[in-house]
């Protein structure tokens, strides 16, 4: 398996780290560079309960070949109704006129 990149969802289990008895979700926020041994990385990132919410910031120490991808995490906008922001040089929306 590639590192995992920011975004990312993974499935956290026993064949990542022993300390994984019980499996977790795991949203990376970020993949440290920092001197492991061979196969195994530092993540930084948030556990997710069943909901896919971020209940736990956490830093894990794993084998990169016990991760399982899950996916990408679900955009937060789209529960909230935030609208993304728009596209540089795409066409502005047409201003809605109040009445008179």
């Amino acid at each position: 398996m590639v590192l995992p990149r920011s975004g990312d969802v993974i499935h956290v289990t026993r064949a990542a780290s022993v300390q994984f008895a019980s499996p977790m979700l795991f949203r990376v926020i970020r993949v440290h560079d920092w001197p492991t041994y061979e196969g195994w990385v530092w993540l930084d990132g948030y556990e997710l309960n069943a909901a896919g919410d971020a209940v736990e910031r956490r830093s894990i120490f794993v084998q990169v070949n016990g991760l399982r991808p899950v996916g990408k995490a679900p955009d937060p906008r789209a529960r909230n109704g935030r609208q993304p922001a728009a596209r540089p040089g795409a066409m502005p929306a047409r201003p809605v006129r109040a009445n008179r």
